[in-house]
């Protein structure tokens, strides 16, 4: 086992008994992630759904679908990326996930991005934007203004480029994003082509 995986795994057991905010009491799963230790590209997106909290995995809705469409459209699969949400458990009746439940799970999110290293994190939706935007020194504006945009940012693992985009889900209720969220992908192919 690598020291990535150890590192993981460990991780990952912490956020399934995890109960440092009320979600953790009303969770059928916690999801940590799924993909690649290794991955050049981590989506983060904003928290689990139903299907999610049944199943333990991140994206295998509705929503998830939409993500797979976007991420076979421009070559990649599941098992090249590495998927999570800023909050790991279910908020109840799907709503926005709280500051307080962003707070005291984001530290995990953080190690993930410390053990993955990714080049480049795509912010699925706002929540997960605002939070990452600003976790590297920018001010977070709306995401109809900065889907697409890309920001640069330095780590101590090094360069780091951040690409926010809608929320998959917005392809369900807005039809019209639907080629947004398309054109943004195709500028994170060509973003990925030369991280």
């Amino acid at each position: 086992m690598s020291s990535k995986e150890e590192l993981m795994k460990r991780l990952e057991e912490r956020i399934q008994t995890c109960k440092k905010c009320l979600l953790g009491n009303l969770r059928t799963n916690a999801v940590p992630g799924s993909g690649s230790y290794d991955a050049k590209v981590m989506f983060v997106g904003e928290a689990p759904g139903y299907w999610e909290d049944q199943k333990g995995l991140p994206f295998v809705g509705k929503a998830g679908k939409v993500l797979d469409e976007l991420l076979s459209m421009i070559g990649l699969r599941r098992e090249d990326v590495y998927i999570t949400n800023i909050v790991k458990c279910r908020p109840p009746n799907n709503r926005d996930p709280r500051e307080e439940e962003i707070r005291a799970c984001s530290p995990y999110l953080d190690m993930q991005i410390d053990i993955i290293r990714p080049r480049v994190i795509v912010p699925l939706g706002r929540y997960s934007m605002s939070y990452i935007l600003r976790k590297f020194g920018f001010e977070p504006e709306p995401i109809s203004r900065v889907h697409g945009k890309v920001y640069e940012a330095s780590t101590l693992f090094g360069r780091v480029y951040i690409m926010p985009v809608y929320h998959p889900a917005v392809a369900l209720y807005k039809p019209q994003l639907r080629e947004e969220l398309k054109r943004d992908f195709l500028k994170l192919k060509e973003l990925l082509s030369r991280a």
